[in-house]
């Protein structure tokens, strides 16, 4: 790696020690590499610019918009309340409806801290007065909240695609099976780990009381099928099966459950700009990084260098998974791939590494970052929710993280997992 690319790097790092937010870190790295370096600075502004206007990045705010729109209308209730009715009678049944839960729920808003900000509030007491350790609840919470990034419609997808450029719609599809993998290696550990508590029997649901329970979830059940349906029948594109749910949500909050109100709009829409800006401030400054990366050679010297060690794909692989747990543990999953993809697209390209397959393996690597100390962005929302300590929750997220790293393993090594779904429907 040239001084360059040092340079670059190790002004990251830095300012991420001092505290610095990961966009503010990354613009502010790049723009000293650009002056240090007599770099042309007009980069900055149009890279930025040319990053973010970007018909496909619309998703991103509407599928946010989207999220907090169904949790507002009360969906993240109802869907409980059927998985609670369907499984909460089983012993370790709470551990399997929030599991559950977040996948229906990562469905509809796209986003990880949205999950676990929406569903931890109700299931995080809940499973305390059931018996659990409320460290137990809050890391599995925080661990299941992770497939909001990996079943579809999912931001960290979006945001590949376009990087990549990779079909959404095909990564979408990529995704469910290793999404509902990822989901029940999460449940078989919850089991196990509920092994040790004595936890609250519950009686069946009665036929009736599974019915209700449907009928008031099935508008949020739906969610999935309107968005891949959609866009799989060229109705729409995903970008704008963005846009469709949103107003799906909206006419289901006003008209069939009639819990959002019209004053609840500018809240909505507030909190959702926050976010959303947010996102595209990182998205903008890792492009100029990104750009660095890739113009003054680094990308290829550490490509050059990888390569140089080995050739065989499956210890690739491994290396690079090795590398994105490691990276997902201090950088969200939007920066990780701006940063990271330049330099390792060329790799997988030479072992001939299918990269929607690797799309698949790099969200699920970033998701299982989102629970990894020390800034687990999943953790600190969970801790939030639960009022414990950053150390048990991280030392109770450790059975989960095995759990997640197994599944993780399958995905990588057994590539029908993610592409046999998108290979049947022709994709």
């Amino acid at each position: 790696m040239g001084p360059v690319g040092i340079t670059l790097f190790l002004l990251f790092f830095v300012l991420l020690v001092f505290n610095l937010p990961i966009a503010s870190a990354l613009g502010l790295a790049s723009v000293i590499t650009l002056l240090t370096f007599d770099l042309p600075t007009r980069v900055y502004a149009y890279t930025m610019f040319s990053a973010t206007a970007k018909f496909t990045l619309l998703a991103i705010p509407f599928f946010i918009l989207a999220g907090m729109i169904m949790e507002r209308a009360g969906i993240s209730r109802r869907l409980i309340d059927f998985a609670n009715k369907s499984v909460g009678h089983l012993r370790g049944g709470l551990a399997i409806v929030t599991v559950l839960t977040s996948s229906f729920f990562a469905a509809i808003s796209g986003s990880g801290p949205a999950t676990v900000a929406a569903l931890g509030s109700i299931l995080i007491p809940a499973m305390d007065e059931e018996g659990y350790d409320k460290g137990m609840a809050s890391a599995l919470v925080a661990t299941s909240g992770a497939i909001g990034i990996i079943i579809p419609p999912s931001i960290a997808f979006v945001v590949y695609g376009v990087v990549a450029q990779v079909s959404i719609g095909k990564l979408f599809i990529a995704g469910i099976v290793p999404g509902l993998l990822f989901g029940l290696s999460l449940i078989v550990m919850s089991l196990i780990v509920s092994r040790k508590y004595e936890l609250k029997t519950h009686k069946v649901a009665s036929p009736k009381e599974m019915l209700i329970s449907l009928k008031n979830a099935f508008w949020g059940l739906m969610t999935p099928i309107i968005i891949l349906g959609g866009i799989y029948s060229g109705i729409f594109t995903p970008t704008e099966a963005a846009g469709v749910v949103v107003f799906y949500g909206l006419f289901v909050g006003f008209f069939i459950y009639k819990e959002l109100k019209v004053r609840d709009l500018f809240d909505l829409l507030v909190d959702a700009s926050i976010s959303s800006a947010t996102v595209m401030l990182i998205v903008a400054s890792a492009s100029v990084f990104a750009w660095l990366i890739t113009t003054q050679g680094v990308a290829n010297n550490i490509a050059n260098a990888m390569m140089s060690l080995t050739t065989n794909p499956i210890i690739i692989l491994l290396m690079i998974n090795i590398f994105l747990l490691v990276a997902g543990m201090f950088i969200d999953a939007i920066s990780a791939m701006y940063i990271l993809l330049p330099i390792f697209i060329p790799i997988l390209n030479s072992v001939g590494v299918d990269l929607t397959l690797f799309g698949v393996i790099m969200t699920v690597n970033l998701a299982i970052g989102q629970v990894t100390p020390p800034v687990g962005v999943n953790l600190y929302v969970a801790c939030g929710i639960s009022k414990i300590g950053m150390n048990q929750i991280s030392r109770s997220v450790v059975p989960f993280l095995i759990a997640s790293i197994i599944a993780l393993m399958l995905i990588t090594y057994i590539p029908a997992i993610a592409l046999w779904l998108p290979d049947f429907m022709g994709l």
